[in-house]
């Protein structure tokens, strides 16, 4: 009785170790077995549509356009126009699901999100400047519609960062090789309120940026690595800082 005790015990030992080595990307688990005991976002996956992605980088780079000359980085269609040629050959390269590991293909993407980042910076510090000088015009209206633009922009910038730099990207998450998140999702902790199929995708970074934005710190999602910590750090402070100023600018001029 003994013997079968110790038996069972060590048998259930070595499964639980054999699971933690697998769950750590150490060994590779038999083929079926990921499906049955581990949650999507810790397996390969088919990854995760393009569309969402594109529509809001399309989203960033209209807003871009929308805004007045004088916010904006010189010649006014330049960053614009270089962002929708690096969004074309991302379509191209992966027009229907984000699942193919590439280092040209990842250059390509952040090369594009520092396009937006930099044309959004400045257009923020033209903004607050223009602000500063009390030249940012005398319509309220439009102040804070400029406001707006740059801020959503800023929100979308944000989400894609975040999007492409948690656990190597939506490549490297589709192959499931990272076990260790930069961000902490409800569904990973209590796996129980997710469907088993769950991952995190683009609007659930999308989400995490506008909260990160509104109440200027984490709400559901919360960041683990040094990176995004600073990330959205930053990212709270530009908003409140374009918030405070557009705002009592804009107070000022309905006085």
């Amino acid at each position: 009785m003994r013997d079968e005790h110790r038996y069972l015990t060590e048998t259930l030992r070595g499964q639980l170790m054999r699971l933690e080595r697998a769950l750590s990307a150490d060994v590779h688990l038999p083929e079926g077995f990921e499906d049955v005991h581990l949650p999507a976002w810790l397996r390969r996956t088919e990854g995760e549509q393009r569309l969402p992605v594109s529509l809001a980088v399309l989203m960033a780079i209209a807003l871009q356009i929308l805004l007045p000359s004088k916010f904006a980085l010189r010649p006014h269609l330049l960053l614009p126009g270089l962002e929708v040629a690096l969004l074309i050959g991302l379509v191209a390269a992966n027009p229907v699901r984000i699942n193919r590991e590439s280092g040209v293909l990842r250059t390509t993407s952040l090369s594009m999100l520092a396009v937006i980042s930099l044309g959004n910076a400045v257009s923020a510090i033209l903004l607050v400047r223009n602000l500063i000088n009390g030249s940012a015009g005398n319509s309220a209206g439009a102040l804070l519609a400029t406001g707006a633009a740059i801020w959503g922009t800023n929100v979308v910038a944000f989400a894609l960062w975040y999007w492409e730099l948690d656990r190597g990207g939506p490549a490297a998450r589709a192959k499931g090789g990272n076990p260790y998140p930069d961000f902490l999702f409800t569904q990973m902790t209590a796996p129980e309120v997710a469907p088993p199929n769950w991952e995190p995708a683009f609007l659930d970074y999308l989400y995490l940026s506008f909260t990160n934005a509104t109440a200027f710190s984490p709400t559901d999602v919360m960041p683990l690595s040094r990176w995004s910590k600073m990330m959205m750090l930053c990212q709270s402070a530009v908003s409140i800082v374009a918030i405070a100023l557009v705002i009592s600018r804009a107070v000022n001029i309905f006085k």
